[in-house]
């Protein structure tokens, strides 16, 4: 890692976070909020760990690798739409001032397989 660029790691997002995933019951609606309150946290978490004494950077762009148990085909669409809560998180952290494709651009999701440690890297780049 260049001091321009850092990369975090963080568990899969919960299936409730994906945009397919609908909640119709109340009690639904309270498990999604505390999965996305929870996935925010650990992405700041992950974010502020990395001691970045740059930031706030004007520009990032955002590489997401997902590594899931199996190697199936998988949705692009639904697999960004599912770090929003952990790129609020990296708002959160200071590193960037908004999500918005001024200042964050988010590049297509790499997919691999790791059977023993499923996760998602976010590899976050300063833009220059």
């Amino acid at each position: 890692m260049t001091p321009e660029s850092v990369t975090i790691v963080l568990p899969l997002p919960a299936k409730v976070l994906q945009p397919n995933c609908t909640v119709a019951t109340m009690g639904g609606r309270f498990m999604k909020a505390a999965a996305i309150k929870r996935y925010r946290r650990l992405a700041k978490e992950a974010v502020e760990a990395e001691c970045i004494e740059t930031a706030p950077w004007e520009k990032v762009s955002v590489k997401a690798r997902f590594y899931f148990k199996n190697t199936r085909n998988r949705d692009p669409d639904n697999a960004t739409g599912s770090l929003k809560a952990a790129y609020d998180g990296i708002i959160d952290a200071g590193l960037v001032t908004d999500d918005d494709y001024e200042h964050m651009k988010r590049m297509p999701p790499v997919f691999g397989g790791d059977h023993n440690y499923p996760r998602v890297e976010l590899a976050i780049t300063k833009v220059t």
